[in-house]
């Protein structure tokens, strides 16, 4: 990509709507907007003050294309740090699109997916971690997942970043001082403050890698199968807690054949929920390969809600499944208890903790405020974390801190084990690299134009 060129892409989604936006930027992105477009009170954009919407025509030669407002941001003072124009026009399809040849024709090419954010980024506006909030913030799927994505774009984890590295420059100077003048009695230098210091930083890294599992939920939901043998009202309690009628319901054992699948808002967590085919034995072919993908989310899913009908005895089919479930991610829903139960829930008690065991009633919606909170209580292992708190979402970042967490840890133990400072020196080097590999310090191009592949065009 060269940066001094000008790219132009559609910035709405495609379809219709009020109105759809056009995105310019680059060093002709003024030039190409004279071309096409005629103000109605002045005669061209150098008259009006940069950042302010100036109503006119977009023109092609004689024709009116579209009646538009067009905004001017100047450079370095705009999305991407370069002359950025957009134009406001209709929403619909042939507007826009007709707009965009427009430009193309008069010097900008077609942005690449997410080019306009990657400016931003090679432009010093925002590093690499603030620029993969901006698609964290896209796909946000609750209120919380969102805060923590505005949070990271606000620059929450580019400053805990910062803070961590510059750390780990102070400890590595003091290293270097001691290999450089071997000879000399330096005496603020010494292997008890160095592992003090570096045992520090250890500490605050392995906190923010350990915030990683409870970030991931947050970023791509809570994966979450309902379980159960036929006719024990998985489907009703899915429609229980979509709060619509998404799954069909019926006294007809088997009715679920495939797998249904939503997202939903859990007191602020998002759950990728899911809602199985009866698990039992079966001759028939269809309800076969549905009770195959049921197994299959019962292992990957990360957590089950296993669905037990009270009204009717303990069968073999609960018991296959009480077997396979993993206890540590598994709640237990007794449902039906407006009916008379038939069950001995010490025979439960022997798969799963009782604290995980919930009596509900998916019919008449009884016992959900409950599900909710043991699902918040499991994410959160009791400790809500706080809206000021760095939250690691991102696979990649973990993937680096974690990497920074192994080398700190070997740096530590080599400060125990009083080894040659030059070995130590590596280290610390390592956790310094892995760091800046999160805000883009220490990335390569083509890891670039992979991260930034997953952006829409026109962001």
């Amino acid at each position: 990509m060269f940066i001094d060129d000008t790219i132009s892409a559609i910035a709405t989604a495609p379809g219709e709507g009020g109105i759809g936006i056009i995105r310019i930027s680059g060093s002709k992105a003024v030039d190409i907007a004279k071309a096409i477009f005629k103000p109605f009170y002045k005669n061209g954009i150098d008259e009006y003050n940069a950042r302010t919407l100036i109503y006119g025509n977009i023109v092609d030669g004689e024709e009116i294309v579209d009646e538009v407002l067009l905004a001017y941001m100047k450079g370095p003072n705009s999305y991407t740090a370069e002359d950025v124009i957009e134009i406001n026009c209709h929403g619909g399809f042939i507007s826009v699109k007709k707009i965009l040849e427009l430009t193309l024709k008069n010097g900008a090419r077609l942005a690449d997916r997410g080019e306009f954010t990657k400016r931003a980024f090679l432009n010093g506006r925002i590093d690499l971690s603030q620029a993969e909030a901006i698609i964290d913030i896209i796909n946000a799927k609750t209120d919380k997942s969102h805060e923590i994505a505005q949070s990271h774009l606000e620059g929450s984890l580019s400053d805990k970043i910062k803070k961590l590295r510059h750390r780990i420059t102070e400890v590595l100077a003091q290293v270097e001082v001691a290999i450089d003048y071997p000879e000399e009695d330096i005496e603020f230098i010494t292997y008890k403050e160095l592992t003090e210091k570096t045992e520090s930083i250890r500490d605050e890294i392995r906190f923010l890698y350990n915030t990683s599992d409870t970030g991931k939920i947050f970023r791509e939901g809570l994966k979450t199968a309902i379980l159960g043998k036929p006719n024990v009202g998985k489907s009703s309690l899915m429609n229980a807690i979509l709060g619509e009628n998404r799954a069909i319901v019926t006294d007809i054992p088997g009715t679920t054949r495939d797998v249904i699948e939503e997202f939903v808002n859990i007191n602020g967590i998002p759950l990728k929920i899911v809602d199985t085919a009866g698990i039992r034995e079966t001759e028939d072919i269809v309800e076969k390969i549905g009770v195959e993908k049921s197994i299959s989310h019962l292992k990957s899913s990360d957590l089950n809600l296993l669905v037990i009908d009270i009204s009717r005895e303990l069968e073999a089919d609960d018991f296959d499944i009480l077997k396979n479930i993993d206890p540590n991610k598994t709640i237990v829903l007794l449902n039906k208890i407006d009916l008379e139960s038939k069950i001995d829930l010490k025979e439960i008690e022997k798969y799963v903790d009782n604290e995980n065991i919930i009596s509900i009633s998916a019919l008449k919606h009884e016992g959900l405020n409950s599900i909710h909170q043991k699902i918040e209580k499991m994410v959160f292992s009791g400790e809500v974390q706080s809206s000021s708190d760095v939250v690691i979402t991102n696979s990649r970042h973990k993937d680096a801190i974690y990497k920074a967490m192994n080398s700190i840890e070997d740096a530590v133990n080599g400060l125990k084990d009083t080894l040659p400072y030059d070995f130590i020196e590596v280290d610390l080097k390592d956790a310094w690299d892995s760091l800046g590999y999160i805000n883009g310090d220490t990335v390569s191009e083509d890891l670039l134009d992979t991260i930034f592949s997953n952006f829409c065009i026109g962001k």
